[in-house]
């Protein structure tokens, strides 16, 4: 039985024994809205405790993709995904399966810092496990105060927990919602252009944050930013009309890539 699953369902794929890891399947993946086709047929492998990168061009599916991974894709009204999305072996579309149980796993993080306007710093990290959250025996204030560390946060607001989650910087923010997302301990964590809002130095922090989350939880990134995707990145993909064109180990995508539209984009010949 998946652990995403509430029983058994015949010809689905079962989540293996033993610890979740984070390991992402993609099989022949569509997406739409309504009647316009966004993806065709992505199938690729996301490593687990790795980061990994999606490039491409505007509007070629890249965030599509992205919220298709946890389920987030169907909230919009006429979207729809077919194909096979496994995390860990299990089907995340199976007939059974609570789509708030795969947003838990599979945690995200967004383009512009989102913090709950009406809460505390306290009370923004707290959100998720006050709706329900297993706390594994711990103290809400331990997980709290866990989730800033793990977001490097911890330092710079641990005298001010009961201010408003807004009254931080941009960057700050950011940190703020990954702290958010790490609490209810996901496998994964999805981040949507995290850095298109924030200056170089606050950049600089979600860029090495990313990094030192790899060896816990598996990354999943998009980003307009080939640069921002060299540094931080062990594998990357890159999408182009809503297509996978080529995946494969950051450096060998951006020295040698294998096909010709990759090496144009990367040379800035398009996109």
């Amino acid at each position: 039985m998946s652990a995403l699953e509430t029983n058994t369902m015949p010809n689905r794929p079962a989540a293996p024994a033993g610890p979740r890891v984070g390991g992402i399947d993609t099989r022949d993946v569509h997406a739409w809205f309504d009647r316009h086709h966004v993806l065709h047929g992505i199938t690729l492998t996301i490593a687990p405790r790795q980061v990994t990168a999606i490039i491409g061009p505007s509007g070629c599916g890249k965030s599509t993709f992205l919220r298709c991974l946890n389920r987030m894709h169907e909230l919009v009204p006429g979207a729809r995904v077919g194909g096979q999305i496994l995390l860990d072996g299990g089907d995340i579309y199976g007939p059974s399966v609570d789509p708030v149980l795969v947003r838990r796993r599979v945690g995200m993080v967004f383009q512009k810092p989102n913090p709950f306007p009406t809460m505390s710093i306290y009370d923004n990290v707290a959100a998720g496990l006050r709706l329900g959250g297993d706390r594994g025996g711990a103290t809400l204030d331990e997980i709290v105060e866990r989730s800033l560390r793990a977001a490097a946060l911890w330092d710079e607001v641990k005298d001010r927990l009961e201010k408003p989650g807004t009254s931080l910087s941009g960057g700050q923010q950011q940190r703020l919602c990954i702290a958010r997302a790490l609490a209810v301990s996901p496998q994964v964590l999805l981040m949507d252009e995290p850095c298109s809002a924030l200056d170089p130095a606050a950049t600089l922090r979600i860029e090495e944050l990313a990094r030192q989350l790899a060896g816990d939880i598996t990354i999943v990134i998009v980003t307009h930013n080939m640069q921002q995707a060299a540094r931080v990145s062990d594998v990357t993909g890159f999408f182009l009309n809503g297509e996978l064109v080529e995946l494969g180990v950051t450096d060998q995508i951006f020295t040698r890539p294998k096909d010709k539209r990759t090496e144009d984009y990367i040379t800035g010949r398009f996109g």
